[in-house]
């Protein structure tokens, strides 16, 4: 199952398989999946517990290797590539976005937004940080460590410093999944707005209905595969496909 737009697949996937353990007590997370990224979407991720879905957007992002296939994110094949040009891959080309926020707690908020930079020594445009910044609704909150924030707040830290490098591809994981509904749906406006104002290609797995509604495209998995893909549903229409596939 693939598509492209105008900006063409960022990430592309074929008969990507991953296998768990071996014999009697192997399991298969991921059974031949093949997928295309768009350029400039955001595309949800959604499927029953054990479906497979954070399995496959490990393999996306080059936290982890399929047992059988490929994949290639903006024109490299990454599945044998070794460990050092991997982590060089993901600093140039991937974000995350994590439910738990996986902040540093010793450091404040502008010294987590930056962090990417200071780790690859990169000098970001005139500007950027302070238009990231802005963007979050963070501006008055830089120095303060994770623990004088609020967990929306901490997100807004998180989503900032997964944008700070301008990552081809921003990967979410149950972004809002730690968060109240108010605070999750600001969190959701923020990844929205960022595709649309910045063309930021965006992978959000999720659980949430609300959280796919928002997505130009939703994947749904089941058992290891790619069963079914909707394009600008509401969110009761993914309540009634996440129905007919059993959760």
């Amino acid at each position: 199952m693939s598509s492209s737009n105008e900006g063409g697949a960022v990430i592309v996937a074929e008969g990507v398989a991953r296998r768990y353990g071996e014999g009697e007590t192997a399991v298969d997370a991921l059974r031949g999946v093949s997928v295309d990224i768009d350029s400039s979407r955001l595309t949800a991720v959604m499927g029953p517990s054990g479906s497979g879905k954070s399995t496959l957007m490990h393999i996306l992002a080059g936290l982890d290797k399929p047992t059988a296939g490929r994949v290639q994110v903006a024109g490299t094949e990454i599945t044998t590539l070794g460990d050092n040009e991997l982590t060089k891959l993901r600093r140039q080309h991937i974000g995350f976005v994590f439910q738990f926020f996986n902040l540093l707690p010793m450091l404040d908020a502008r010294e987590n937004i930056t962090l990417p930079l200071t780790i690859s020594g990169a000098k970001p445009e005139d500007g950027w940080v302070e238009k990231v910044v802005s963007d979050v609704g963070l501006s008055d909150r830089l120095g303060h460590r994770p623990s004088e924030l609020s967990g929306g707040q901490q997100q807004r830290v998180a989503i900032a410093r997964a944008l700070v490098s301008r990552p081809t591809v921003l990967f979410a994981d149950e972004p809002t999944g730690n968060l109240d509904s108010k605070t999750g749906n600001e969190i959701l406006e923020l990844l929205r707005a960022s595709v649309d104002t910045h063309e930021q290609t965006t992978v959000m797995v999720t659980h949430d209905p609300r959280a796919a509604a928002i997505a130009d495209r939703i994947l749904f998995l089941a058992d290891g595969l790619i069963v079914r893909e909707m394009r600008g549903a509401s969110s009761h229409e993914v309540i009634a496909a996440m129905e007919e596939l059993g959760e």
